[in-house]
């Protein structure tokens, strides 16, 4: 059975810094892609980060320069290094992994406050 589990989310104030970190269980996603989704109130999930098998990335142009996206593919592991945090980053964080069959993480709520 495949688990992702995040943590790392919480409270920060704007201008401040969380990292967000995802294990995965029960498969190997060493040639697939990892990443990280969020969904604020009111608003459909949208893509933050993503990094493939063969380490490419994407970014949300929201966050391009003030998120970093990391990969442990030895430990299956995925993270997300939030800098500058705006208000406008306050959503629930989901941890993605996907190789033919795309799996979800059960959430993490980052919220920034003034």
């Amino acid at each position: 059975q495949v688990q992702l589990v995040e943590s790392g989310g919480g409270l920060v104030q704007a201008g401040g810094s969380l990292r967000l970190s995802c294990v995965a269980s029960g498969t190997i996603f060493r040639a697939g892609a990892m990443g990280w989704y969020r969904q604020a109130p009111g608003k459909q999930r949208e893509l933050v980060a993503r990094m493939t098998g063969d380490r490419r990335t994407n970014y949300a142009d929201s966050v391009r320069g003030r998120f970093t996206i990391s990969r442990d593919f030895v430990m299956n592991t995925v993270s997300l290094q939030m800098n500058s945090l705006k208000l406008e980053d306050t959503a629930v964080y989901y941890c993605y992994a996907a190789l033919t069959t795309g799996f979800w993480g059960q959430g993490t709520q980052v919220t920034v406050f003034s």
